[in-house]
């Protein structure tokens, strides 16, 4: 199974024709994905085809959640369903970084039967032979990792590690910085699955450009657009 993350419904369109089988949506590129918009979810339902499943993150930054954005949370589920997701994204810890098996039990239980995927929260734990153990706890089908280093192939160790401690009880997908030239290697580790965006930088098309003022605090700016790339996904999906 290849996944890819998109950010929009070009993406999403993307990555279906390059051969992908399933779409993880976002919003919030900058802060490394947060829920997506009613309406993103919405077109996305209506065009695609193959599995879609939908982040449920009301902010960037940590993964500790307030009562407030909990009540979020549980109100996007609701909404992701209503639209016809397959599934939904999630992760919540505690500030000690263990996973937070009672809300994220909470969640999945609210998304059943949609299944749920432990997002890249479990990157963020303090320990993740033990973080393993409580997500399965939790009911989730699946965690996304790059076995805690800046890209899967850099985890390849532990993604070895979550292979076999898991022994089929969770499917183990990895991401980060997947590509062609490493997605065989990943393959080989034993995961179930590869998460990539497979994305390319391209320039806006305002030809007038504001240079006085900026509306964005990050990366990308007004005037580049980041969307899939279509021969991207394609190699690794050949490879799978």
């Amino acid at each position: 199974m290849v996944e890819v993350c998109a950010y929009s419904l070009e993406s999403c369109l993307t990555a279906q024709r390059a051969g992908a089988g399933r779409i993880e949506l976002c919003g919030g590129m900058a802060e490394g994905g947060t829920t997506p918009s009613a309406g993103l979810i919405q077109l996305a339902r209506q065009y695609l085809t193959i599995p879609l499943y939908v982040m449920i993150r009301p902010r960037g930054g940590d993964f500790l959640y307030s009562d407030t954005e909990f009540m979020v949370m549980q109100a996007d589920i609701e909404l992701a369903r209503s639209f016809g997701a397959d599934g939904v994204v999630l992760g919540i810890l505690n500030a000690t970084g263990t996973v937070d098996e009672i809300r994220t039990r909470q969640l999945v239980e609210l998304a059943h039967p949609l299944p749920v995927t432990f997002h890249r929260a479990f990157d963020m734990t303090r320990d993740p032979l033990e973080a393993l153990e409580a997500v399965i706890r939790t009911g989730a089908a699946r965690i996304l990792t790059s076995g805690q280093q800046p890209t899967a192939e850099a985890g390849l160790p532990i993604l070895r590690q979550l292979v076999k401690q898991a022994a089929g009880r969770i499917e183990i997908m990895g991401g980060a910085g997947v590509n062609a030239q490493n997605a065989t290697r990943l393959r080989e580790a034993g995961v179930d699955a590869l998460h990539l965006s497979g994305s390319q930088r391209n320039e806006s098309g305002m030809l007038f450009r504001q240079a006085a003022v900026s509306m964005a605090s990050a990366v990308p700016g007004e005037y580049e657009r980041i969307e899939a790339d279509e021969e991207k996904i394609r190699a690794v999906c050949s490879l799978c």
